[in-house]
């Protein structure tokens, strides 16, 4: 569809709103800025209502979700703020000189993984650890962008660990992971940890008793919520910043914690493993 004001939407049809729905309108126009960050979770906490609220009230000003309605509000709310949006990473302007681009960026990035260390929970490094050690096998998934970095946190952890793999075609994953037992475990990926292809993945993991490790945003997303170890990562994402380098640097900072707590547990055994991989990969250089 195309994108007009959302706010002039919500002005237009304000008085055919629900009470339940004019919340969510009142909260939106006067934090536009935080709305466009926010997943559908956080909105209907925010708001006090239910998400299935928060779903019917986007599609009554004529959107097909929340997502699609995150992105009207993101660019009707840069447009009035700049004349049009800005899918730049570390609030980079056209007009920055490159210095200044790089200052912004490295700015980005680091308050990102600052972020994630405020959010770290030690009890959940600690229990994620203590399943990934004891897994039989251990499937590293995502989609999209996520998937990439479910492949970084395996190549990683393939270093040390035999037993762990990534798994990147949706339906591979779905006959994986339904293949799984007890002793297993799954490590997710997902910003929003929204997806439906996440929830179709947990509900066949819940049904085998595999536990799962999700890497999220939102620790009240419903992907979260089936998890049975959340780590939450740090770095808001516009809709506009799909797959943001900073966000994805906040998750891969989480990987590198993780994977430091369980070489923690073996230094001598994972020591002699790679020092075996390293000596495989030898032969690759020139």
């Amino acid at each position: 569809m195309a994108y007009g004001s959302v706010f002039s939407k919500i002005n237009h049809d304000y008085y055919q709103l629900t009470a339940s729905e004019k919340k969510i309108a009142d909260y939106v126009t006067l934090r536009r800025q935080e709305s466009q960050f926010m997943s559908i979770s956080e909105m209907a906490q925010a708001t006090g209502v239910a998400e299935a609220t928060v779903s019917r009230f986007c599609r009554r000003l004529g959107y097909k979700g929340y997502n699609e309605f995150k992105l009207a509000v993101a660019n009707s709310t840069a447009a009035i703020q700049s004349g049009g949006g800005n899918p730049l990473s570390g609030e980079v302007l056209p007009e920055d000189s490159v210095e200044d681009m790089c200052q912004k960026i490295c700015t980005a990035d680091v308050e990102a993984v600052r972020q994630t260390l405020e959010l770290v929970r030690p009890e959940q490094i600690i229990k994620a650890a203590d399943l990934l050690v004891k897994a039989q096998w251990v499937l590293c998934m995502g989609q999209g962008g996520s998937m990439l970095l479910a492949q970084e946190a395996a190549h990683l952890f393939a270093t040390a660990m035999p037993n762990v793999y990534a798994v990147a075609d949706s339906h591979t994953q779905a006959i994986r992971t339904a293949l799984l037992t007890k002793k297993d475990v799954l490590f997710y990926f997902s910003y929003s940890g929204a997806t439906k292809d996440l929830l179709d993945i947990m509900k066949i993991a819940k049904a085998q008793g595999v536990k799962c490790i999700l890497i999220t945003r939102y620790p009240n997303s419903p992907g979260a919520v089936m998890a049975d170890v959340v780590l939450e990562c740090g770095s808001n994402e516009g809709p506009l910043q799909l797959g943001s380098v900073a966000a994805r640097m906040a998750q891969l900072y989480l990987v590198d914690v993780l994977f430091s707590e369980v070489t923690r547990r073996d230094m001598e055994g994972i020591r002699s493993r790679r020092k075996q991989v390293a000596e495989a990969l030898g032969d690759k250089h020139l």
